[in-house]
């Protein structure tokens, strides 16, 4: 298929090589920012435009690879008119185009995704149509980009996409907390990594409930209150501490 791609951040980039990859053609990129635009379009041979004074090269599908608010404008761009498209946000509805097109969808990738990854991770996608014969259309390109392809409804892929910033972004987030922690207290992240590594492995076998451990786990308030103690000139992290620490005991109880 030819493909335009609406975008140059980390997930167009990304989307980019793996589209290629696939043996599709991307004819032109686009962008908000032309010299970004040059810079990932050169890579494909393919036309290179400024979004804001945009004639589309003719294509089978244009992927619009924007952030939320520029989605919500996006029925501003008259050239897109009739034409089948889908955006890959995960908490934006695919009816930001129902006054530009009769066939539109979303294409979202459940996967952090970054321009300096040098080996594309496996990327499920959720998939979304306007109709039926849409929905089969981007399952169809959808399945040639990944073995993983999930029709979902537009509650369910917020509601994947709020348990990937629990699972994804704010995990990670914990990681620069400790290793900030690790800095300030002239200690080594890197001893960390087989911890954090062993984690991941059981959550991968195992529900996270099951292998959940810790002071807060086995209610180790001797522990927890050295560790408060030990934070007092880290405020921050101690509120965070003590926070986690209570939801981790409440969850617990509960379930």
């Amino acid at each position: 298929m030819k493909v335009v791609i609406v975008g140059s951040g980390n997930v167009a980039t990304v989307l980019s090589s793996l589209i290629e990859k696939a043996g599709h053609e991307i004819v032109q990129v686009v962008s908000r920012n032309k010299d970004h635009a040059v810079h990932v379009a050169s890579r494909y041979n393919a036309d290179a435009a400024l979004l804001n004074a945009v004639e589309f090269a003719r294509a089978d599908i244009y992927i619009i690879v924007l952030n939320d608010a520029a989605l919500e404008s996006i029925e501003k761009i008259t050239a897109l008119k009739d034409k089948f498209v889908v955006h890959t946000a995960g908490s934006v509805s695919k009816d930001v185009f129902k006054n530009i097109s009769s066939t539109y969808g979303v294409l979202y990738p459940l996967q952090t995704l970054s321009k300096l990854t040098e080996q594309i991770p496996e990327i499920p996608f959720l998939v979304e149509g306007n109709n039926k014969e849409t929905l089969h259309q981007v399952i169809g390109f959808a399945r040639t980009l990944s073995d993983k392809v999930i029709p979902v409804s537009e509650a369910e892929r917020l509601h994947y996409h709020i348990a990937a910033v629990f699972a994804g972004n704010f995990t990670n987030h914990m990681y620069a907390l400790a290793e900030n922690f690790c800095e300030k207290e002239k200690i080594d992240f890197k001893n960390l990594l087989p911890l954090i590594n062993e984690v991941t492995l059981k959550v991968n076998n195992n529900s996270p409930h099951d292998v959940q451990t810790g002071p807060a786990m086995r209610e180790d308030i001797f522990t927890i209150n050295r560790h408060l103690q030990a934070l007092s000139s880290h405020p921050d992290i101690k509120y965070l501490y003590l926070k986690l620490s209570e939801s981790i005991l409440k969850f617990h109880e509960k379930h």
